[in-house]
């Protein structure tokens, strides 16, 4: 969105958002309205997706400034301040200083003190300490999906959550698709009857696979495994989760519920090497829902591959192809296209900042960490039934007993998975792998 439209959309909102939350809230509700008051920002992860969070921060409210930034790596910081730096220019939306800019494990704790809001975007293992942290200190949040790597995580989550809502705090999880018109618009579609009641559908997210860091001399495990964090299972959660937990949340919101059971196969036949750590290249799931749908989920990391990054679901009536924004009647004919192309549309990544910060200012209250902890769970429900070749259920992996990540890391410890003599790393077998 350029800066005049944006402008306009959130006076839009604004107003909209008033409107809903005068016959919603109780009266007291507004006593912590921050009209006037300059809103600090924290940025905790500074890689390239935390890097874009705090730009369309800083974008989404004129009376805001980045405060503080922590990471485990400084040049990190570095680099994802230079590119702060290049995009505002002269801005005053920059009062950073260098007391307050934090590098190593705790320094998540320091950032977070400063702050009114804080942008949680380090490797998803690290989401459940640093929401409950925030959550703990009264803090707004914005924190990038997934938002655990095991149910463990979940379950803290889920905790924070319900203190967060009983703080009247906002929190925005970075599933943008409930932040996409065309998502919206055909979601009210479907809803009002459009494709009748939904009975199956497939999700994609099959593309090419992501980057790696090579080994570097005199470098220690943990440093190895932090700087690749996309290919082990503690930090990361396998791309299930990391990517794919897109499409299978829209699942969820389509349906409007969790799946009851999960089962599904993986493996790693491309993307195998010893700098792959040890999670799949490929994943294909059937989801089962309580009323019955069945939702076949797939996802691939192999290069030279059909790229797909889609929704579908058949319904009684019809389908609905999100990624064309179409819908079709059962005999194939198109009887609906979103009218605006994507070029034209609002930007989803600007609009959940533009929908947080309205929020705050009108002493509203936006709660996404539910349904992002319940679409977390999901994920991993799915990743557990490709790696033991077991169908999961609901309630197993709600009670699961998997805790993959240690709360008290320092640059001494030993990570949670170490390689064996050949430095490969072992391997999720189906069939072997057992469920914890």
């Amino acid at each position: 969105m350029n800066k005049e439209s944006r402008r306009n959309f959130v006076k839009k909102t604004a107003v909209l958002s008033t409107a809903t939350l005068a016959t919603t809230l109780p009266v007291d509700a507004f006593a912590n309205v921050t009209e006037n008051k300059k809103l600090k920002i924290s940025l905790v992860g500074c890689g390239g997706r935390g890097s874009g969070a705090i730009v369309q921060a800083m974008e989404a409210d004129d009376n805001v400034e980045i405060i503080s930034m922590a990471d485990v790596f400084s040049d990190r910081i570095e680099k994802s301040l230079k590119g702060i730096r290049e995009h505002f220019g002269n801005k005053k939306k920059i009062n950073l200083k260098e007391k307050n800019i934090f590098v190593g494990f705790d320094s998540y704790k320091k950032a977070i003190d400063l702050c009114d809001v804080v942008i949680l975007a380090t490797p998803p293992g690290f989401r459940p300490l640093h929401f409950e942290c925030a959550i703990d200190n009264g803090k707004h949040v914005f924190m990038e999906k997934p938002l655990a790597t095991d149910a463990t995580g979940v379950r803290r989550v889920l905790k924070s959550a319900q203190k967060a809502k009983e703080q009247r705090l906002n929190v925005i999880v970075g599933l943008q698709r409930h932040y996409q018109n065309k998502y919206l618009d055909l979601y009210e579609k479907v809803k009002s009857g459009a494709i009748g009641k939904i009975v199956s559908g497939q999700v994609y997210w099959n593309d090419g696979g992501v980057w790696t860091n090579n080994r570097k001399a005199n470098q220690t495990e943990l440093e190895y495994q932090m700087r690749n964090w996309y290919y082990f299972n503690w930090i990361c959660g396998d791309h299930i989760l990391e990517q794919h937990i897109h499409n299978i949340d829209v699942a969820n919101w389509f349906i409007g519920d969790y799946p009851k059971s999960a089962q599904g196969m993986g493996g790693r036949e491309v993307r195998n090497g010893k700098d792959h750590g040890h999670i799949y290249d490929h994943h294909f799931v059937e989801f089962t829902y309580p009323s019955g749908q069945v939702i076949s989920s797939q996802c691939r990391h192999q290069k030279g591959t059909e790229s797909r990054v889609d929704e579908v679901f058949q319904g009684s009536r019809g389908t609905v192809t999100l990624g064309k924004g179409e819908i079709s009647s059962l005999d194939g004919s198109s009887i609906y296209k979103y009218p605006i192309s994507s070029s034209k549309d609002a930007n989803p990544y600007q609009v959940e900042h533009d929908k947080l910060f309205a929020s705050i200012r009108e002493g509203g209250e936006i709660n996404d960490a539910f349904n992002g902890a319940k679409s977390t769970l999901a994920a991993i429900m799915g990743r557990m039934a490709t790696y033991t070749g077991q169908k999961i259920t609901w309630d197993q992996i709600m009670n699961s007993k998997e805790d993959l990540v240690p709360d008290n890391l320092d640059w001494n410890s030993p990570p949670p998975i170490m390689p064996n003599g050949d430095g490969r790393y072992d391997v999720p077998i189906p069939g072997i792998t057992k469920f914890i």
